[in-house]
């Protein structure tokens, strides 16, 4: 199982988070994942961890499907792949409306539509073959019809990427997605996992992806979010849930609009509709405290890696069973030192 790790966006000097990296990656770390929001932009600082690092690879977390052209999105992996040596990750997703058309003033549509023809049109690019695509959502090369001159022609990348097979993961959550991650995409990431509610929660729609995939893919890699804090100490246990329950809030109760919010979605078919109701009833009225706290021990055991060794070395375990390929653990510890500890003693228990 590889062990991955999230690095901060924001509130934080890059050069000084890049050098922690690298202590990371000397315990055993195998990937790093680099958000994009309303941020900086991510590739540029992952093209800056490439030049810092050695072995360990290097994802895209994520990359909306929205702000890029599709051409765009395919010559920076390219690009990331080459100045990395073949260590980048592709990972892409829808994101929400929040950000797209917030941020972005883009119009948030047909997530699916745009990410099937976005995967074909990125994989035609690595292969070196001319754009000649005329779907639904993407018209390349632009056509009079469209709105173009006329004048546009299929092209190829003049660059030879080193790999046409650039692996590329899916954020996905709601069903209809996470059935397009396991019919096309070489990895899915889920934000929030319960091995013990992966077939109710995805199963229908991991199993009707997986009868759709082409025997040319390599079997599908999970690869999940969690959070790492190994102690015996209560206290310190106490602080590292505090962290996970404001974070979970804010997804869970924030991050989108009533009726409209994937995340909350998410944790009804974990089973906690009721706990999911009323933690966007509070957040949704500035109660942010009190909507933490409704936050479900159950929910953050079930997702979480945070306690003794013997509990985390169960939840790894569960997880495995799971068929999960990767962990994305966010080290929780309140010191650099305490945080690589607990990726190396992840990797130990994993390996």
């Amino acid at each position: 199982m590889k062990i991955g790790m999230p690095i901060p966006y924001a509130g934080a000097g890059f050069k000084e988070i890049a050098s922690k990296v690298v202590e990371f990656e000397d315990v055993g770390l195998d990937v790093i994942l680099l958000p994009e929001v309303y941020t900086f932009d991510s590739v540029s600082q992952l093209g800056y961890l490439a030049a810092v690092t050695e072995r360990v690879e290097l994802c895209s977390n994520i990359l909306n499907l929205y702000s890029r052209t599709p051409a765009l999105l395919a010559m920076t992996a390219a690009g990331l792949d080459y100045v990395s040596d073949g260590r980048f990750v592709m990972g892409i997703g829808a994101s929400g409306p929040q950000v797209i058309e917030g941020w972005h003033g883009v119009k948030y549509d047909t997530p699916l539509a745009r990410t099937r023809e976005i995967i074909d049109i990125m994989r035609t690019v690595w292969r070196r073959e001319k754009i000649d695509h005329h779907g639904e959502k993407y018209d390349i090369p632009l056509t009079k019809e469209n709105g173009g001159s006329g004048l546009g022609k299929p092209l190829k990348l003049i660059n030879h990427p080193l790999r046409a097979d650039i692996p590329v993961v899916l954020a996905a959550l709601g069903p209809k997605n996470v059935e397009l991650a396991a019919e096309l995409f070489e990895g899915w990431e889920p934000i929030f996992f319960s091995p013990e509610h992966r077939d109710v929660a995805f199963g229908d729609a991991l199993a009707a992806g997986q009868a759709k995939r082409s025997a040319d893919l390599p079997p599908l890699e999970i690869n999940v979010d969690t959070g790492v804090m190994i102690t015996e100490d209560a206290d310190e246990k106490a602080n590292a849930e505090q962290q996970v329950r404001n974070s979970l809030a804010l997804y869970i109760g924030g991050m989108g609009a009533r009726g409209k919010n994937f995340y909350n979605d998410l944790t009804v078919r974990f089973g906690y509709a009721d706990e999911a109701a009323a933690i966007q009833d509070l957040y949704l009225t500035g109660k942010k405290a009190e909507a933490a706290a409704a936050v479900p021990q159950g929910l953050i055991d079930a997702t979480q890696l945070i306690g003794p060794k013997s509990f985390v070395a169960e939840r790894v375990a569960a997880f495995a069973e799971a068929g999960v390929a990767a962990l994305n653990a966010n080290p929780l510890a309140p010191t650099h030192e305490r945080q690589v500890a607990d990726v190396k003693a992840l990797k130990e228990i994993a390996g």
